[in-house]
C-alpha cells in the first residue's frame, strides 16, 4: 500500500530545476503506487510576511488554508528548493512562517522549554539545488539551509527527515549530469 505524498515546490519558477526534480520524483511516486499531491509555492497568491509575529492571528489565504489540509493529509512532505545565499528562498520562508503556525504545527505549553510536536507522525525528503559544490557547503559553510529545515523547522514539528538529496552545482551543469539527477529523485520517490 502506497503512502500519502505532498511535493512542494519551494522554487517561485515552474520552469527550475527544481520544477523538473519535483516534477520526476511525482510521476516516480504515481507510478510506484503512492497518492501524490503537489503544491507549487510560485502559484500560490498570500503574502509571505507574519506581519504580526505571533502577537496577533493572521488569516489565512484559502491557498494556504489548503496547504494546511494537504499537510495533515499527508504521510510525508517532499520539499524541492533551491538554496540561495546559503538557506531557503524567501518564498519558501515566508510559506512556512504563515502555514507552519502555534496550534497547528506545534503548540507552546507553560512550563515546558520546547513545544508539543503536533505533525509527529510524518516524514520527509529534502531535494535539494545550488550553485555552490555540495561537498564545499556541507564542509565550509556547514549546511544552514539544510539545518534550518531539518532541525530547527520539520525536527521542531515532529517532521522526521529521511532522506536529503544535494544536487549541484546547477550552474555550468550538462544535461547528462542534470538526467543523472533526475534519475535520483526518481529512485527515492520509489520507496
Amino acid at each position: 500500500m502506497g503512502k500519502r505524498i505532498l511535493v512542494i515546490l519551494g522554487h517561485p519558477s515552474s520552469n527550475s530545476f527544481c520544477s523538473a526534480l519535483a516534477e520526476r520524483y511525482t510521476q516516480s511516486a504515481l507510478r510506484a503506487g503512492h497518492e501524490v499531491r503537489q503544491l507549487f509555492l510560485g502559484q500560490l497568491d498570500f503574502d509571505p510576511v507574519l506581519r504580526e509575529g505571533y502577537q496577533q492571528v493572521q488569516p489565512l489565504e484559502a491557498g494556504l488554508r489548503q496547504a494546511q489540509a494537504d499537510i495533515l493529509w499527508a504521510e510525508q512532505l517532499t520539499l524541492v528548493y533551491p538554496i540561495w545565499w546559503g538557506g531557503i528562498p524567501a518564498l519558501l520562508k515566508g510559506f512556512l512562517d504563515r502555514v507552519f503556525l502555534p496550534g497547528f504545527a506545534f503548540k507552546y505549553r507553560e512550563g515546558k522549554a520546547f513545544p508539543d510536536k503536533l505533525l509527529r507522525g510524518r516524514s520527509a525528503h529534502l531535494l535539494v539545488t545550488m550553485d555552490t559544490p555540495p561537498w564545499y557547503y556541507r564542509w565550509f559553510y556547514r549546511m544552514p539551509g539544510l539545518h534550518q529545515m531539518r532541525k530547527t523547522t520539520l525536527e521542531l514539528c515532529g517532521i522526521k527527515p529521511t532522506k536529503t538529496l544535494t544536487f549541484g552545482p546547477i550552474l555550468g551543469s550538462k544535461p547528462t549530469q542534470r538526467e543523472r539527477w533526475l534519475r535520483q529523485a526518481e529512485a527515492i520517490a520509489c520507496g
